[in-house]
């Protein structure tokens, strides 16, 4: 089972404020809340069944809808470089601005599956401590398999998946998996993957691939594979956020706003553990998946993470905190504790599993928002 389907299942079974000081911030602080949801991949809706969504959402006060659209197998749009499932895009882009919400493409970056990919790039994929390739061994899923950012050639690869989402007609694209694999995963996946992770484990650190040690050697003198203890290592540590900083500032960034569009992504809350120094990133947004539920807490740690999250900010940066539905009473914490610490909007996933009373929370909690 997929790790998203996974979410998704456990979300359906459970189903049955102030802020900072502006001048942080300066205009970013003054713009509109706003709130969100997450939509994965359903092709089986009909048009009308699409309408009658995106009437609900737009009544509980949901702006923006973040359709997923390239999940590192297929693409629902009409690439010309990427296998086509559907053209998915397309048919709902006119529906949702019909219902007067913003449309953003969500596309995984950094993990591929495509076929063509792995047999005439096989050097692209990540490498483990242990020099497993992500390709042959990939950690937990196996869709693991993440291109190593380090790469010139893997970025140009995400900037030109970025590149044929911005030509549509959509308000910005969304990021996801713009990071490592999990070093370490939250505590609430341990039992489903029958371990236990006290430390950094060789066989989840990644990358040291020769393109990256290359570069380390370049930069420091050292090679990567020579270091004891590489998790007291900050200087290495640091060399990992820094590919993918480069990635999202310096390549992604610019694409989507040369293109007149926003930029936004899904992050984690504990960056640290996936190589996401996202709090250094200059995106229009950022959409922490505040899944307290995976963490083995409770609603006061949305709080927490939200003041965290917005606190830890350098640059003018919307702060939206992503929210799991689940049963009414603990959903309606979920949006007081995320508003209480300080978010400017929420993000909820996702859309196929909000039911008729979440609408009405929504509703009732959302109209001043």
């Amino acid at each position: 089972m997929k790790r998203r389907e996974f979410i998704e299942k456990m979300v359906m079974a459970s189903a049955s404020v102030p802020l900072m000081d502006q001048s942080l911030f300066g205009k970013a602080m003054n713009r509109k809340f706003k709130n969100w949801v997450w939509a994965t991949i359903d092709t089986r809706a009909t048009d009308d069944e699409w309408e009658k969504r995106f009437t609900l959402l737009k009544k509980a006060h949901i702006d923006a809808l973040i359709l997923e659209i390239y999940n590192g197998r297929y693409a629902y749009f009409g690439s010309e470089r990427l296998p086509v499932k559907e053209e998915y895009l397309e048919r709902i882009i006119p529906i949702a601005r019909s219902a007067g919400l913003e449309i953003h493409a969500w596309m995984w970056a950094l993990p591929c599956m495509l076929q063509n990919v792995q047999e005439k790039h096989p050097d692209w994929y990540m490498v483990n401590g242990l020099g497993d390739s992500a390709l042959t061994k990939p950690a937990y899923v196996d869709y693991y398999k993440f291109l190593c950012p380090a790469k010139e050639e893997v970025q140009m690869f995400v900037k030109d998946t970025a590149a044929e989402l911005l030509k549509y007609d959509v308000d910005g694209i969304h990021l996801d998996y713009i990071r490592y694999p999990d070093v370490i995963l939250a505590k609430g996946f341990w039992p489903k993957y029958n371990i236990i992770q006290d430390r950094e484990y060789p066989q989840y650190d990644y990358c040291y691939c020769e393109t990256c040690r290359g570069k380390y050697i370049s930069q420091s003198g050292i090679d990567p594979l020579d270091i004891k203890e590489p998790a007291a290592d900050r200087n290495w540590r640091q060399f990992r956020y820094d590919q993918v900083t480069h990635l999202v500032n310096d390549v992604l960034i610019p694409a989507a706003h040369k293109a007149g569009k926003r930029i936004s992504a899904a992050v984690f809350p504990n960056w640290q553990n996936v190589r996401q120094q996202w709090p250094q990133w200059k995106l229009d947004a950022v959409m922490p998946m505040l899944y307290n539920r995976f963490y083995l807490s409770g609603a006061d740690w949305i709080y927490e993470n939200t003041k965290k999250g917005r606190n830890s900010l350098t640059n003018p940066v919307n702060f939206y905190s992503g929210l799991l539905v689940d049963e009414p009473e603990k959903f309606k914490k979920y949006i007081i504790k995320a508003f209480e610490g300080g978010a400017q909007g929420i993000s909820i996933f996702s859309l196929n599993t909000l039911k008729e009373t979440h609408y009405k929370i929504l509703t009732e909690m959302l109209k001043d928002r």
